[in-house]
């Protein structure tokens, strides 16, 4: 009872980061240190991935007696290292029979630390082995559910210690990330990196667009001598191409795909997006629509970047620079 009201009062207070003692001993920078620990294919290296999204220095496989100092350091790393997760687990073997030992000595001296343990239930952690074909640490040589009762038994003492336990039996990728958001992320949350890239058909497609548009079916400046030679974002050419009606058309269509797509894409727990126009040689329709595209989201608070991938593969001889 002792340890789950502490468990929630950690949880109300985990934005204050300053360790236990940290004003007596003057310690002159905040830190959080969580300790992510549980069952071997409970999702650790996962919760780990989106722990360092969120800019968690993340150290893995540390021996537990290690944790203290390493605590200390980081405390007085001159704010260089301010969110700290350390993760410990069976495969320190030796080692990790002294890890409730440790847990114990920094609660009597006061230094403040997160126990996150990732759990599941044996029939999925059995299910997930299988799929990967790895061993399990307690079991390389016997049947795998007779290593995970050994594992579970020695971590009975842990997991009673813990600040927050997930179970991930059930859990999709992305309902784990928003569970870790909500344990250890920023108050305003993440967001997700929108990167707009304009390129030439010609030059080859983007590998690594999840949207790709094309754009060739937009009037061409290129057969106008005076905006042969400007990019889409000169503003002779830009509104030549916005004139036409075929254009504001799509314009509208595309906003309102973007204003409705943006948001499923984050929910569903993406970090980064790239969204790719193309046009022939990437000088032109694809650069109007592509600042387009990054001025609309922009507007509306996405985190946006904008790049013209090939635009000065072209005979280029007037461009106006974005500020981005």
């Amino acid at each position: 009872m002792e340890r789950e009201n502490d468990r929630k009062a950690l949880e109300e207070e985990r934005n204050d980061t300053m360790p236990h003692g940290a004003a007596e001993k003057g310690a002159p920078h905040p830190y959080r240190l969580v300790i992510v620990t549980g069952m071997s294919g409970g999702g650790k290296t996962q919760a780990c991935r989106f722990l360092e999204d969120l800019g968690y220095f993340c150290v893995d496989n540390l021996p537990p007696v290690f944790i203290p100092k390493f605590a200390e350091l980081c405390a007085h790393s001159a704010g260089h290292i301010a969110n700290v997760v350390l993760v410990v687990d069976t495969r320190s073997r030796e080692f990790f029979d002294t890890f409730v030992h440790v847990l114990e000595d920094m609660d009597r001296d006061g230094q403040k630390y997160e126990l996150l343990f990732m759990d599941a239930t044996d029939a999925a952690i059995i299910r997930r082995y299988k799929e990967t074909r790895r061993r399990h640490p307690m079991a390389p040589s016997s049947r795998l559910s007779e290593g995970i009762a050994k594992e579970r038994a020695q971590l009975a003492p842990v997991r009673q210690k813990a600040t927050y336990i997930v179970d991930t039996s059930e859990l999709r990728k992305a309902e784990l990330k928003t569970k870790i958001i909500q344990l250890f992320g920023n108050p305003d949350g993440v967001k997700m990196n929108i990167n707009v890239l304009s390129f030439g058909f010609k030059f080859g497609v983007p590998m690594d667009a999840d949207m790709v548009l094309d754009v060739r079916f937009l009037p061409n400046p290129f057969y106008i001598d005076s905006l042969r030679h400007k990019s889409g974002a000169v503003p002779d050419v830009s509104e030549y191409i916005s004139k036409w009606p075929v254009t504001q058309e799509f314009l509208t269509k595309l906003d309102d795909m973007l204003t409705f797509l943006m948001p499923q894409y984050i929910k569903e727990g993406k970090n980064q997006f790239v969204i790719a126009c193309g046009c022939t040689g990437g000088m032109h329709r694809s650069v109007f629509v592509a600042k387009h595209i990054y001025d609309f989201l922009g507007a509306r608070g996405f985190q946006t970047t904008l790049e013209h991938r090939d635009l000065m593969k072209n005979d280029v001889r007037e461009h106006v620079r974005e500020e981005v």
